[in-house]
């Protein structure tokens, strides 16, 4: 049996393979100088062009433009009236910034534990966890997998709901046939550089209403409101004071040119993802990632779960000795329950969330980007196979 990098032996890479990474070419690069050598640098027409851009994509008419995904999910939740005292209904398997902004509100994250298959929340558990106080959904397309949106949409509708869907990681993703975008009431995505696309660093919101959308762009400019009649070019009032939000254009022009690229990207990572499945089908102590019939999953990670029983070790051994192999595995996520603020703040305790905590402890997050080449995946699938193979009971 061959020897692991990190009992001594000779890793399966020499140089270590990200989890993620953005690709970038040359017309991306072109499109950022045109913008930097001309006099927009700030908010200029490119953000607009943008937003513009990916409304069309997602099938809404609006689209608003920010700094980040958490700056997009903190806007939503103002917009949407989360204040103090209100509840928001979301999962303990996501990105901190999903509770975050409603903690930055006032409000309280009620978490509603994920379902054995998708690991996106569970709509039953949704409506177990409905009180006067709720305000909004928050459900997270987990991995790039829509969650069932028609049933929380349905669950929302029937007790007079918000849902803001956080869909950081599933542009390009589908659901029914439909692009995620023009599913909820607002739905967040991010431009973080590991995502879909990338500006950097940068988020949006889009929607179809018309209110929240003339709420949001007034709430990313620091709350201002121009209304110069009789007073003055120059006279604008705040009502309800805001955040400076702005993203800058040249980032906007990097999204636009990111776009043009968005559906081969996803073709790309699912084919990634398809060469994992079919390489750890036999491999009875692997749970592959679960893609429901009417989804067309994005796959911004693509995750593992371990059958730890039918090893010698833990997640914790199998995770570095892939490091070692110069795998980049990550872990996506602690349960946010199982978080010092979150617990002494209110009040949750390990346990509350069986299927949550079960999932983070079988969890790891495999290398899955659209520049990885065939030799990358290969390694990858070696170092997997390499590993379970000496841990096998």
């Amino acid at each position: 049996m061959e020897r692991l990098a990190v009992e001594g032996g000779k890793p399966v890479r020499s140089k270590l393979l990200s989890y993620g990474h953005q690709w970038l070419d040359e017309d991306d690069i072109a499109a950022v100088v045109e913008v930097l050598s001309g006099d927009w640098i700030t908010q200029g027409p490119k953000v607009g062009e943008f937003e513009k851009k990916v409304a069309e994509y997602c099938g809404v008419k609006y689209a608003v433009a920010v700094a980040n995904g958490t700056a997009a999910l903190h806007a939503a939740c103002t917009v949407a009236g989360i204040t103090g005292g209100d509840e928001a209904i979301t999962t303990p398997i996501t990105f901190a910034a999903t509770a975050n902004a409603v903690v930055f509100c006032g409000g309280k994250p009620v978490f509603a534990d994920i379902s054995k298959d998708t690991l996106n929340i569970d709509p039953d558990k949704i409506r177990e966890k409905i009180s006067p106080r709720t305000r909004t959904i928050l459900p997270v397309d987990f991995a790039g997998h829509p969650g069932d949106l028609d049933e929380i949409t349905s669950i929302a509708r029937e007790r007079g709901l918000v849902v803001i869907e956080d869909a950081a990681h599933a542009l390009g993703a589908e659901y029914k046939g439909r692009k995620i975008g023009c599913l909820s009431d607002m739905t967040i995505l991010s431009f973080h550089p590991v995502k879909s696309i990338t500006t950097g660093e940068g988020g949006m919101i889009v929607t179809d209403n018309e209110d929240f959308y003339k709420k949001l762009r007034v709430f990313r400019h620091h709350g201002i409101v121009k209304d110069n009649a009789g007073k003055g070019s120059w006279h604008y009032d705040i009502y309800d004071p805001g955040y400076n939000l702005r993203i800058t254009d040249f980032q906007c022009a990097l999204g636009i040119s990111q776009m043009n690229k968005l559906d081969s990207f996803i073709t790309r990572r699912r084919e990634i993802a398809a060469k994992y499945n079919q390489a750890f089908a036999d491999i009875d102590e692997i749970i592959t990632p679960a893609e429901s019939k009417n989804v067309k999953a994005a796959y911004h990670i693509y995750v593992i779960r371990l059958r730890i029983e039918m090893l010698k070790v833990g997640r914790k051994e199998v995770f570095e000795a892939l490091r070692a192999e110069n795998i980049g595995v990550n872990v996506h996520y602690m349960p946010l329950h199982l978080h010092p603020f979150y617990q002494q703040r209110f009040g949750y305790r390990q346990g509350d969330y069986p299927n949550a905590e079960r999932y983070y402890e079988q969890a790891i997050t495999l290398p899955l980007f659209p520049k990885m080449s065939d030799g990358d995946i290969a390694d990858v699938v070696q170092a997997v196979k390499k590993v379970i193979q000496y841990y096998r009971k």
